[in-house]
């Protein structure tokens, strides 16, 4: 038994150690400094859609916080300020703050990511295909200095959106050349998706057992499709097997005609449903890849990325050009081990001229994209 006196005593004990701790932890906690994530035209929808997918902790990890940074110009400063609160409204236990930002030369400052959300509107019947290739050069002219300047020096920068995905990244390595050229993606995983989501509705399957499909090229552009590799997992068909059972996708589609006429006709509408998509698509590609650049890809799995060519596939070098990669430690690895069949090479030599073209012109070498001539 004990008394009152001494049990006050010791609940009085226990609350100081209490509060010790407490104070402890709070200034450990105020040591650790958050991810400091950047996302410039961050008024797109793709920007609403992917603050939720970083601030849940599932593509960093459950132990690491955030500071994510909304850049935009001062015309959509009210906007951007909705999103911080509506952003703030949900509590996410791992978003330590969210801003606002509207003037462009304090951009970028202890950056650890940069994502690149900008695009132009296309209307070919106002101007040229040249002039907004020149204006997306103009964007990454302002851009790469910045992030030279005020980001940390191992910062992680991905080309986004709608409209020249590639050559924004690629402009981005030309203009900051300090900035770690590996560290400079762009996101083709939007359309790995889609073209996965296109053929199991062909298959009557489940989305998710589509492994494998490569997309080649300029992601925003001209690009191609690879089935060669595609596996299906769980498939319903004659034979079964276990979860890890796959099958080769082109022996399980039948329709031959399908595959050689009716896929290209299919990649166009593809093409216009990924455009005029709301956000959430793109804003999962951007997730899932940067959960992968962090924490590594799924085994054996093939996962397409715009990066920089050093000549891999016979590709020229010094554009950034989807490819077929496996990202692990940080690091991506171009999976030059797969075989390319002369058909799958002829097609890569066409969409590597239109990006050599690109960055041309965005250059300023030449004033006019220059139609492929096959040798």
């Amino acid at each position: 038994m004990m008394l009152s006196e001494e049990m006050l005593a010791i609940a009085e004990e226990n609350l100081q150690a209490h509060l010790e701790i407490v104070k402890e932890d709070e200034e450990i906690k105020s040591l650790i400094k958050p991810m400091q994530i950047w996302i410039t035209s961050a008024s797109v929808p793709i920007c609403y859609h992917l603050i939720p997918l970083l601030a849940s902790g599932e593509v960093f990890g459950m132990t690491t916080e955030i500071s994510i940074h909304l850049l935009d110009t001062e015309q959509f400063k009210e906007m951007l300020c909705s999103i911080v609160m509506e952003a703030e409204d949900m509590a996410f236990p791992l978003l330590r703050s969210i801003s606002e930002h509207t003037k462009t030369d304090q951009a970028f400052i202890d950056a650890d990511i940069v994502i690149v959300l900008d695009d132009v509107l296309l209307n070919l019947e106002v101007q040229s295909l040249e002039n907004y290739i020149r204006e997306v050069s103009e964007i990454c002219q302002v851009y790469a200095p910045l992030i030279e300047k005020n980001a940390k020096s191992g910062v992680k920068v991905i080309s986004s959106g709608k409209t020249f995905a590639n050559l924004k990244a690629t402009m981005l390595r030309m203009y900051g050349t300090s900035i770690r050229p590996e560290n400079i993606i762009a996101i083709s995983t939007s359309w790995e998706s889609a073209a996965k989501a296109m053929l199991a509705r062909k298959l009557n399957m489940n989305t998710a057992g589509v492994k494998d499909v490569i997309v080649w090229g300029n992601i925003t552009g001209s690009n191609y499709i690879d089935l060669s590799h595609a596996k299906l997992y769980g498939y319903d068909c004659a034979i079964r097997g276990p979860p890890n059972f796959q099958r080769p996708l082109l022996n399980m589609i039948y329709d031959s005609e399908w595959i050689h006429s009716e896929l290209v006709s299919a990649q166009s509408t593809l093409s216009s449903r990924v455009s005029r998509g709301r956000g959430m698509l793109p804003a999962h590609a951007v997730a899932t890849v940067l959960r992968y650049w962090y924490h590594g890809s799924p085994s054996e799995e093939i996962i397409s990325v715009g990066i920089l060519s050093e000549g891999q596939f016979c590709i020229p070098e010094g554009i950034i050009f989807s490819m077929p990669v496996r990202l692990q430690n940080g690091n991506w690895e171009a999976m030059t081990e797969l075989e390319i069949n002369e058909t799958t090479q002829k097609v890569l030599g066409r969409l590597a001229h239109e990006l050599v073209q690109e960055k041309l012109v965005a250059l300023k070498e030449i004033n006019e994209m220059h139609p492929y001539e096959a040798e």
